[in-house]
């Protein structure tokens, strides 16, 4: 059975996981790198180190945030 979720607004059927799956079993499937995403879970922040507790079940919504790095260089006219 597949786990259906509401990803950043979009549905996404998971089929590699249940549903009663936990968050660190989905970020591991969806091959997400865990210290560079923040989650919010049906509208509360997830804490990474509560991932492999919380359960996850079809029809749940999450919010994931990826950080990137890098930046614009600032170059003044001298």
């Amino acid at each position: 059975m597949a786990l259906s979720l509401l990803v950043n607004g979009v549905t996404r059927q998971i089929d590699a996981v249940d549903d009663g799956s936990t968050l660190e079993a989905v970020v591991t499937e969806l091959s997400l790198k865990a210290d560079r995403v923040a989650i919010e879970h049906n509208g509360e922040i997830a804490p990474r180190k509560l991932w492999p507790q919380l359960l996850l079940h079809s029809g749940d919504r999450l919010e994931i945030v990826h950080f990137v790095g890098g930046g614009l260089e600032c170059v003044r006219d001298v």
